[in-house]
């Protein structure tokens, strides 16, 4: 099997990627901070709750529960219980985040954030948290992709071969499927990426809407939970695929996820935050 040169128009989607990947979450926070007045804190309260519940909390629980080999560790009961099972551990994979990122937001809400209670602050919140997640995701994604270009097209990426190789034959297929996908990689792809984020943004937005009026209002408190729920089933059904359940093209993935993320952003916009006229800080 061969690899093929990273071109570059491939060179350049891939920076202006990264470009995108950091100035639009950015300029959105910022355009709703002026647009609004919002207080830009409220923006990095919602990163810094993503940061901390999704990436240095939730990711390592749920990887020593259920992927212990993640972090190179053997394999124990509950690991063995839950991959045997690829429906439970599929929709374990969605409930980790589930649980951690909706808890994270409604933490956020009752303690640091507890005395914005503007409608204002949920949309902050889910503009910082939603935000965060695409410099995470596609920024760090980016970077690699372009470090991996440089090392195919001069060579390096042969001792990354060979230690899979000795190490992992059966991932060898696997190994050279993605790198000549970033070799392929071009603008249509890097607008594929955005659209998809784009809509993930507005999920995150819409999230943290909601859990924001479950922990103002009592009366709401139930939407705390659903969140968490609606949250578990978009991504249990991307656990589920990865668990083999299931397969579907990637046009379908895609389109789950702007049918999700658009669905709570305008359930929560139009049932809770049109209707909402409190708007003391």
């Amino acid at each position: 099997m061969s690899i093929n040169k990273v071109g570059t128009m491939s060179f350049i989607a891939l920076g202006l990627g990264f470009v995108l990947s950091i100035a639009v979450p950015l300029a959105l926070a910022l355009v709703w901070k002026f647009k609004k007045k919002e207080r830009f804190t409220t923006v990095l309260i919602g990163a810094a709750t993503f940061l901390l519940f999704a990436i240095i909390l939730e990711k390592p629980i749920q990887n020593v529960l259920i992927i212990p080999s993640a972090f190179g560790l053997p394999e124990h009961a509950l690991s063995k219980f839950v991959s045997a099972r690829p429906v439970l551990w599929g929709i374990l994979v969605g409930f980790f985040p589930g649980l951690f990122e909706e808890t994270g937001r409604f933490v956020a809400f009752k303690t640091i954030l507890r005395k914005r209670t503007n409608r204002e602050t949920g949309v902050s919140h889910g503009i910082g948290h939603g935000g965060f997640e695409v410099v995470f995701i596609l920024g760090v994604t980016f970077i690699e992709y372009i470090i991996y270009g440089v090392m195919i097209n001069t060579g390096l990426i042969d001792t990354v071969i060979s230690q899979v190789s000795a190490q992992a034959p059966g991932q060898l297929a696997t190994v050279y499927e993605q790198l000549n996908g970033i070799a392929a990689f071009g603008f249509v792809e890097l607008g594929l990426m955005i659209f998809e984020r784009i809509f993930a943004v507005l999920y995150h937005v819409g999230a943290s809407m909601l859990v924001f009026y479950a922990a103002r209002d009592k009366d709401k408190l139930w939407l705390y939970p659903l969140a968490i729920i609606v949250h578990t089933i978009l991504d249990g059904f991307l656990g589920l695929q990865m668990a083999g359940v299931f397969t579907v093209s990637t046009a379908v993935t895609e389109g789950v996820v702007v049918i999700c993320g658009l669905a709570v952003f305008l359930c929560a916009y139009f049932l809770f935050y049109k209707k909402d006229r409190n708007r003391s800080v």
